[in-house]
């Protein structure tokens, strides 16, 4: 039988250790940390093939007297923690007091180090955590520490470093989130003798962006906002410039880096039916909050805090980035102008309906007599603070054999549409308004016209509408851009679809699970426009929007039942992904033959840039310049 026995220091250091040191770029972060806490300006670390041989890091700090050098290499040996209270109120980035022994445990570390008032510096050595040498040295003000030979005395940790190339990264990585966590401090990484990255520590945040994101520093938006104690800043992508991965998302929280899902959700719900679907956006965030209202000792490597309010928070970070896009959304590069087109339907359609001519329904209740059979127009949604107000839409009475408008008689042959689309050419007013300039883009100067016209051409694959206007052709989907033009109408506050009752129900019968998800949830979706009822061994739909088509109401049904399934914690984002389905099947599809009128709404939507991606983040427009044909066939 094995007795019980205390473990040997060097062996319980060895394993201590693990918690801390994981590669050599736990070895950077620990020093880097330890350096910023002593009020460093300028830091410079040192590596060589990966930091597995050889690290060294030099600041400008403090220093440490000549007398605690020994006892900082002591396990749980600290000057930041005096108290059990002090636990709630951890302002600096180390506090355990576990660094320097962990490092030391594994590695051989040489440390020199010299307060300001101390004519000499002091130089010490430790291995395996024992003494080798110690003396004066020369040394300037601040501290230097060597670490050479990462994990030699610990072969089972050492076979699991990776390529120099791969441990090189990860250091490189370090100190670029350390630049941006404290933009005050000038960085100045060099790798087997050639400097790769470095910093002015001039405190501009946006200058270290650029050097950690090449390319992006100019392009990237500015968020600022203060509440309820708790200060956000930083900057984040426009929708459009969303990457492939997280890595270029950063968030700090009282000057240190972490890992957060609860901020990560809230950036990335501020994009939400912005940015392409697969993509994220860049996010460089620093958050200060109330050191009581945050817990840094929940993980060994710090990285993981704790949030007294999480809720709060995530509010907080949400509407602080939303607001900074919703001040320079992305557009496409259009210049609206002024057109006569048929009145929109609640989804954003025109008033010839597209709905399927076999779909047999009827509105509960009567309607107006003066209401065209088809047309029905939402009234306006009330206003709030943090929504802008929707346009009013009047009702246009249209007899279903009236014919096109036809383009006004100062219109020229050139501008009217093909004969055989029946495109009605818009017309120009004497008095246009302003074009929209995107951002970083003004407006027109004086003495040039406001506007250029634009007019609808055709349709091409019966996808997308071609749109002329000046020197270049414009392609629009009309799927993507109708999808969104329901979404926002469903969105608007107090919108509720008009419930139409089906003459003959729809029996729904999907999976068993599909069912009973859907009848939990009838009365959300009765909000919607759906009127459900349990039949046992299927789903009655007795009534349903009356933007959707008959032929669609099941496969609406069975997408809405497969994202309740799904589930999500946030409501609001659960509500926005069941907008999303009743958009996408409410709007015309691709290949789907539509008349003129529809054709000429949609497009006016896009060209006034009211819609510029769908739901999911795609643009909804393109464009081919004159210049590009012209090359195309050798013109140019």
């Amino acid at each position: 039988m094995p007795h019980i026995q205390v473990l040997p220091k060097q062996l319980a250091d060895m394993i201590a250790a693990g918690e801390v040191v994981e590669r050599p770029a736990s070895v950077v972060k620990e020093l880097v940390e330890n350096a910023i806490d002593a009020a460093a300006t300028e830091i410079t670390v040192e590596i060589r093939q990966g930091g597995a041989t050889y690290i060294r890091v030099t600041d400008n700090g403090c220093g440490i007297p000549k007398e605690e050098v020994p006892t900082a290499f002591l396990r749980h040996a600290t000057s930041k923690l005096r108290s059990a209270q002090d636990l709630d109120h951890i302002g600096t980035l180390g506090f355990r007091g576990e660094a320097l022994a962990a490092i030391s445990a594994v590695s051989y570390v040489q440390i020199l180090t010299k307060p300001r008032d101390q004519a000499l510096g002091y130089s010490y050595a430790v291995e395996n955590s024992e003494p080798l040498e110690e003396g004066d040295a020369g040394c300037p003000d601040g501290t230097t520490v060597v670490v050479r030979d990462v994990f030699f005395s610990v072969p089972a940790r050492y076979k699991y470093l990776k390529t120099d190339a791969a441990e090189g990264t990860a250091v490189h990585t370090v100190v670029q989130r350390q630049a941006l966590a404290h933009p005050e401090v000038a960085f100045r990484l060099v790798r087997d003798g050639k400097q790769v990255f470095s910093t002015a520590g001039d405190g501009s945040l946006c200058n270290v962006v650029e050097m950690v994101l090449p390319g992006e520093g100019a392009q990237l938006l500015e968020v600022r906002a203060l509440g309820d104690g708790v200060e956000v800043t930083g900057y984040v992508s426009r929708p459009t410039r969303c990457k492939g991965s997280r890595a270029g998302q950063f968030t700090f929280v009282n000057g240190r880096w972490i890992r957060s899902k609860l901020l990560t959700a809230a950036i990335e719900r501020a994009y939400q039916n912005q940015r392409m679907v697969g993509k994220f956006p860049i996010a460089v965030l620093h958050i200060r909050m109330g050191l009581d209202k945050v817990d840094v000792n929940a993980h060994p490597e710090k990285t993981e805090v704790r949030f007294v309010d999480e809720k709060a928070l995530f509010g907080r970070v949400y509407h602080a980035v939303e607001s900074a896009l919703s001040g320079a959304l992305d557009r496409p590069d259009l210049t609206p102008a002024p057109l006569s087109a048929p009145a929109l339907s609640p989804m954003g359609q025109s008033a010839v309906t597209f709905r399927s001519p076999g779909a047999a329904v009827q509105p509960r209740g009567p309607r107006p007599a003066a209401w065209p059979a088809q047309t029905w127009t939402a009234p306006a949604p009330a206003a709030r603070p943090d929504l802008p107000p929707l346009p009013a839409e009047e009702p246009t009475e249209r007899p279903e054999t009236a014919a096109p408008e036809t383009a006004p008689e100062t219109a020229t042959a050139e501008e009217a549409a093909p004969e055989q689309l029946q495109m009605p050419a818009p017309p120009v007013r004497p008095q246009p308004p302003q074009p929209f300039a995107p951002p970083g883009r003004s407006g027109p100067e004086p003495g040039q016209a406001a506007e250029v016209p634009w007019r609808v051409i055709g349709e091409a694959l019966r996808t997308y509408i071609i749109v002329e206007q000046g020197d270049r052709l414009l392609f629009i989907d009309k799927h993507a851009a109708h999808e969104r033009m329901g979404f926002d109408r469903l969105k608007a506050q107090d919108y509720r679809p008009m419930m139409q009752e089906l003459l003959k129900p729809l029996a729904f019968q999907g999976a068993p699970e599909d069912r009973e998800i859907l009848l939990r949830h009838a009365d959300q979706l009765e909000e919607f426009g759906f009127q459900l009822e349990d039949l046992g061994d299927a789903v009655a739909v007795r009534a349903a929007p009356d933007f959707l088509a008959y032929e669609d109401i099941a496969a609406t049904l069975e997408e809405l039942a497969g994202k309740y399934a799904l589930g999500t914690a946030d409501p609001g984002a659960q509500r926005d992904e069941l907008m999303h389905t009743m958009a996408c099947k409410a709007a015309v599809k691709g290949g789907q033959k539509n008349g003129p009128e529809e054709l000429v709404a949609i497009a006016q939507a896009v060209m006034a840039g009211e819609v510029t991606h769908c739901p999911h983040g795609r643009p909804v427009a393109t464009q081919l310049t004159k210049k590009q044909l012209e090359k195309q066939f050798g013109r140019s």
